[in-house]
């Protein structure tokens, strides 16, 4: 018989025991993260302590993340069966959540049951829309993909106002505790007390996505929208179709905001026809997560995913598509490591974190849940995308681009449409399958697609000039909006 518990001895754990010879191997395994445990015991009984954390490219031990995990339990060589233990009910570890239920574990964030409740909720939303009057405290909270994890421009410019104004406190928005947050900040975890208090003490909010759960500005408190990206696909208000619930749900999110931030004239003048944001100021300062692109260096980053410095990467990010929920399968990725000889990190769109599962096979990495896709770029010699917004940010290397789109057609005039033709523009080749992207790769045409990038450049890149954290957060500091 298996017997089951967790424990929080020497951190959250779960530990499975039994009788008879210990099991050959013990593991937990989920989409995006896995553990595996050490196995005690020789003879009649068998431990396996799975501790319900881990570390991941080169950094700390976190919690696991939020989600559902397979536990397998590998049985001897004479293949005896293990059965599984009895169903264990949602338990509280500090840092997570768990239960389990034959060989399924469920974890979840570190909330208290009586507020993961829609009643609890509810009450939480009240106590916050209800709020008296009181001074704010001098505090940024930052919110990076609904909390995903911590990166993009708002990670940015966090790094450079723990430089300018080290005395101002620091809140990160988080799904649960397995992101990890910058130093000297404070996570608080989604739809928990301390994210509901720090979401309206804050006296300024710097996001990158919607603001959601019935956010309500209160008198005196600022929003820098930051947004995530110059736009190619239509958004918003330009979306095809026309739907009054999505109109008004643009303009009532629009209204959040005090300030918007472009990383160009071109990002600037679509951000805000889109978004209704054609009085109130916009920022046009270049991002400032691309300042790495100008003055970093990606020896830590090549570390951390194990590529040794000789090697060639390609970094393959595509966008997400409204038509479906995990990335599209455009390339086979071992495959083309293999006729490219390189190293090949697969990047998911945020959108498809939760409910895709890693890309494997030799010299290929998933780094869809790797926390910065900036420092990504740094280390790609060369980027394969479609239509996401990441071609304004790897631009600023300077390195190759490849376009592989073989749903252009239907992308274009059914899915979303493009604000200009890509085709006539594109600073790289645009091919249809992989056959043509290996061809374009071995070809090397970069002198061919030279004009095109340097017009590129001048359009999109100009203010990318590795100080756009820089000029933001002076900006924040010269209107007041925090105190240092």
């Amino acid at each position: 018989m298996t017997q089951a518990r967790f424990t929080t001895d020497e951190g959250p754990a779960l530990v499975l025991a039994g009788e008879g010879e210990r099991p050959g191997s013990v593991e937990i395994v989920g989409a995006r993260a896995g553990v595996t445990a050490r196995v005690t015991g020789r003879g009649k009984t068998w431990r396996a302590a799975l501790p319900l954390r881990a570390a991941r490219w080169g950094g700390e031990e976190l919690p696991l993340p939020a989600g559902t995990y397979e536990v397998r339990v590998v049985a001897d060589a004479a293949g005896r069966s293990i059965r599984p233990p009895e169903p264990i009910a949602l338990t509280q570890l500090g840092t997570l959540r768990a239960s389990l239920e034959g060989w399924t574990l469920r974890v979840g964030p570190p909330i208290d049951p009586a507020y993961d409740s829609g009643e609890g909720q509810d009450a939480l939303e009240r106590r916050y829309a209800t709020r008296p009057a009181a001074g704010f405290e001098n505090a940024v909270f930052f919110e990076s993909f609904y909390g995903r994890n911590a990166s993009c421009n708002p990670l940015a410019i966090d790094r450079e106002l723990a430089r300018r104004a080290p005395g101002v406190t620091r809140y990160w928005s988080v799904v649960d505790l397995s992101v990890a947050v910058p130093e000297g900040a404070i996570p608080v975890v989604e739809g928990s007390p301390e994210w509901w208090r720090a979401r309206g003490a804050a006296r300024l909010l710097v996001v990158n996505d919607w603001l959601r759960r019935r956010f309500s500005r209160r008198k005196g408190q600022v929003v820098l929208q930051t947004w995530h990206g110059t736009p190619l696909k239509r958004l918003a208000l330009h979306r095809p179709g026309f739907d009054p619930r999505r109109t008004a749900a643009v303009v009532r999110e629009s209204l959040r905001w005090n300030i918007l931030l472009a990383q160009n004239p071109y990002a600037a003048r679509i951000l805000g026809k889109a978004y209704a944001f054609l009085t109130r100021p916009i920022w046009v300062e270049g991002y400032p997560r691309n300042d790495v692109l100008v003055a970093g260096e990606g020896t830590a980053t090549r570390e951390a995913l194990g590529i040794r410095p000789d090697e060639r990467v390609l970094l393959y990010a595509p966008t997400w598509r409204d038509d479906r929920d995990q990335i599209v399968d455009f390339v086979d990725p071992a495959a083309l490591a293999a006729a490219a000889d390189a190293v090949v990190l697969v990047r998911g769109h945020s959108r498809t974190l939760l409910p895709g599962r890693d890309a494997q096979g030799p010299r290929v990495i998933d780094v869809t849940g790797f926390p910065d896709t900036s420092l990504l770029l740094l280390v790609a010699d060369a980027l394969i995308t479609d239509y996401s917004s990441v071609m304004f940010d790897y631009s600023v290397t300077g390195k190759p681009m490849y376009f592989l789109v073989p749903d252009m057609e239907h992308y274009r005039g059914e899915l979303r449409g493009f604000y200009f033709d890509l085709a006539a523009h594109a600073p790289g080749p645009m091919v249809r399958t992989q056959d043509e992207l290996v061809a374009a790769l071995a070809a090397d045409d970069t002198a061919k697609y030279a004009g095109r990038y340097a017009q590129w450049r001048d359009k999109f890149n100009a203010r990318d000039d590795g100080h756009a954290a820089e000029r933001v957060v002076a900006r924040i500091l010269d209107q007041g909006f925090i105190e240092v």
